[in-house]
């Protein structure tokens, strides 16, 4: 039983240094990822005549606004595994119930996770700013993977765990 838990401390900093690598990413590459940003909330490069384009926000403030709240998303999915990786950590030898409640940052990590990458990009850009219409500036691929693999990972750690003898 050992192995499991430390299995599950594993994964769960995979996630942490996975949201770690896009958080960073998007601050020191802040461009690329901001022309994505911009493109989408703007809708200039989804259908012509579409007639949701009175969705479409063509503000600069607004598109720094939301860029910036996607990196304090993904840093806080980042922080809420790593504070669920160290509780874990410090009850991977108490019983089944103590390291079943440790899990509890795991699952805000993964809602936050949801947040991010279901609601924001699949909800909100793929839908509500047409997303999707987009040859250049879609996201919905890389979202479906992140989400799903934060997913995968949740349903592991959420396993039932049995109490381990020392």
């Amino acid at each position: 039983m050992k192995t499991v838990r430390f299995s599950k401390i594993v994964m769960a900093l995979m996630i942490v240094s996975f949201a770690f690598m896009i958080t960073l990413n998007n601050i020191l590459d802040y461009r690329t990822n901001y022309a994505f940003v911009q493109h989408v909330l703007s809708m200039d490069t989804t259908f012509p005549n579409n007639t949701l384009m009175y969705r479409a926000i063509t503000s600069e403030s607004l598109w720094h606004f939301s860029y910036w709240l996607i990196i304090a998303g993904e840093g806080l999915i980042c922080l809420f595994f790593l504070m669920g990786s160290l509780a874990l950590w410090r009850a991977r030898y108490g019983t089944a119930e103590v390291f079943h409640h440790a899990k509890k940052w795991i699952y805000v990590g993964a809602t936050m996770a949801m947040s991010v990458w279901f609601f924001g990009f699949m909800v909100i850009g793929s839908e509500w700013f047409l997303m999707w219409q987009s040859r250049e500036w879609k996201g919905q691929e890389a979202a479906f993977r992140f989400y799903m693999s934060v997913l995968g990972v949740l349903i592991y750690i959420n396993q039932r765990d049995r109490d381990i003898s020392l």
